[in-house]
């Protein structure tokens, strides 16, 4: 059985990232009037600088599995053993990481591996995966 959570999102990320968007939006619109032959730039700076963003609005997610933990972040994915994870613990870093919030979990793993998160519930998603992992010993 499979839990799914979604990543919690900061205002202040989402306007970076809307404000992003409609620059590549207006600079593509300017762009595709203005040039013969600008089709494909437009067309790669559309994907880029619009598609990119938006996937990874729609598609961060934290997947429990039976096994592992597996995380989406637009087209990223980590897996991560439930067997192998060390330690969960509140985290505001704000180093590069599959989550749109500063209200993070970093997941220690494996030998010196990890990685942060930022479930919309913290509580209940840290009692999922240590429920989870129970069942594997």
């Amino acid at each position: 059985m499979q839990r799914v959570y979604r990543s919690k999102i900061d205002s202040w990320i989402l306007a970076i990232l809307v404000v992003a968007m409609g620059v590549c939006l207006y600079a593509s619109y300017q762009a595709f009037n203005g040039e013969e032959g600008a089709f494909w730039p437009v067309m790669l700076t559309l994907l880029v600088g619009v598609g990119l963003p938006l996937w990874l609005v729609v598609d961060t997610r934290y997947v429990i599995e039976t096994q592992r933990l597996l995380i989406r972040c637009g087209p990223f994915r980590w897996k991560v053993p439930l067997r192998d994870i060390t330690s969960m613990e509140p985290s505001r870093n704000p180093l590069s990481s599959p989550a749109l919030s500063l209200d993070r979990i970093r997941i220690e793993y494996g030998t010196g591996r990890s990685i942060m998160i930022s479930p919309r519930d913290k509580q209940k998603f840290i009692e999922a995966v240590e429920a989870q992992r129970s069942q594997l010993r």
